[in-house]
């Protein structure tokens, strides 16, 4: 414990309030609870930043990795391939929205759609002088794509970002679920827009923003009317978090570039990819002098272990029919919402399948409500976090119901317990 303060420096943390706090370390999890050093137990209500779906040590899983081991624990795909890259390419092609053809492997969310922007600029850069105006890009207010440098610049969290303006480019950014904003984006820069890129239904870290329906189609119109790419952000919506395995399926929509990650190795081991259509991989294609090669690569790209995870995860969602029973616990979910919603304060609840927000009444921002709420929680057993004052619930998809109802009550009570002491503090001020 001292150590972790003496030597550590957590991500999205303020350090100084971390060093005055009790801190939760985890040392082991049996299905969706964690276990703490001091054998407490917790619901992991967020799913281990939204990257669990079938549950902690799934034994389907674990034997997945361990046979894996048996072989070979990591190779480049530079220059050479393996099984597990390869049957898994295959696997998420199958799966994808028609026409994603080809798959580009990286190591997380932010690099997968660090590499969709750079795919989309090039990709047009190597047009001629078709592409050569299409150097710009749309995206939507609030928009998280991750913390590298062109996944911030597309974003849109000034909280986040503005610390790093001067190393940033500059993006449109388009009013979500605003359809006539994005059409007039698109037509005010004729033929400068290389691509659009957007959460689809759900803006994530910006507490949970849910798109009016008929948005994301509208926006897939738009981009084919003006001639850009939609780069289709499925890190956080995708695996089944929306109840469907890809968010674009309610829509019916097939973007250009699809960034995924997270779920895809069932919240194991890093490893994302971005999937492209055939078109955008042919306009690579050249001979060796032409330098049209996408010259970008990691060296954990495609690791094995993580791809003998992501086919087990694939097929543990086959086995256990997970979509199919995540169907009754997203309605639960709603009718259990619905009496969080309720209390005096709670300003709204926003929810899609399996991923909601729950949006606390309006508090001075030095007493950190969603913050309480999370203390709170964690005292009565379950993990949550807050984005600012929303509360963030995204459970592994395999929570069973009786859990789920836990999960719930626990935040209830926790939005209980934090609203009584902020009262408190405010009286004694």
């Amino acid at each position: 414990m001292a150590d972790d303060r003496d030597c550590l420096w957590h991500p999205f943390t303020q350090q100084r309030g971390w060093a005055g706090e009790e801190p939760v370390i985890i040392e082991r999890a049996e299905g969706t609870e964690l276990i703490d050093t001091a054998g407490r137990r917790y619901i992991d209500g967020v799913s281990s930043l939204w990257c669990n779906v079938h549950g902690h040590r799934h034994p389907r899983i674990d034997a997945a990795v361990r046979e894996q081991l048996d072989r070979v624990a990591h190779s480049t795909m530079l220059g050479l391939s393996h099984p597990a890259a390869i049957r898994l390419a295959r696997r998420l092609v199958d799966l994808a929205p028609p026409g994603l053809t080809r798959c580009f492997y990286s190591d997380s969310g932010s690099t997968a759609t660090e590499i969709a922007l750079k795919m989309a600029f090039q990709y047009w850069a190597q047009q001629g002088d078709e592409g050569a105006r299409r150097t710009r890009f749309i995206s939507l207010r609030d928009a998280y794509h991750g913390d590298t440098i062109g996944s911030v610049s597309a974003g849109g969290i000034d909280l986040f970002h503005a610390t790093y303006e001067p190393l940033l480019f500059d993006t449109l950014k388009a009013e979500p679920g605003d359809v006539a904003d994005m059409d007039r984006l698109l037509a005010d820069h004729p033929g400068e827009i290389a691509a659009v890129i957007m959460e689809p239904l759900v803006q994530g870290a910006a507490g949970m923003l849910v798109h009016p329906p008929g948005y994301l189609r509208a926006v897939r119109q738009l981009c084919d009317r003006h001639g850009a790419l939609l780069i289709c952000d499925e890190v956080a919506t995708g695996f089944g978090r929306t109840g469907r395995m890809f968010a674009c399926e309610h829509e019916d929509v097939a973007p250009d570039l699809l960034c995924v990650a997270k779920g895809i190795t069932g919240g194991y081991l890093p490893l994302a990819a971005t999937l492209a259509t055939e078109q955008i991989y042919s306009g690579f294609l050249g001979e060796h002098a032409d330098f049209r090669t996408f010259f970008h690569g990691h060296t954990y790209t495609g690791n094995p272990l993580a791809c003998a995870a992501a086919l087990a995860t694939l097929d543990v969602f086959e086995e256990e029919r997970t979509l199919e029973c995540l169907q009754p616990k997203i309605e639960l979910l709603a009718e259990l919402l619905a009496g969080i919603e309720a209390r005096p304060d709670v300003a709204e609840v926003r929810r899609r399948g399996f991923m909601c927000g729950v949006q606390l009444a309006d508090h001075p921002v030095e007493l950190r409500m969603g913050h309480r709420v999370t203390l709170e929680a964690r005292r009565r057993g379950a993990i949550v976090r807050p984005l600012g004052d929303t509360v963030i619930l995204m459970p592994p998809l395999a929570i069973s119901e009786t859990d789920l109802r836990r999960l719930l009550a626990i935040t209830a009570d926790a939005i209980d317990a934090a609203s009584g002491s902020s009262a408190e503090l405010r009286a004694a001020a």
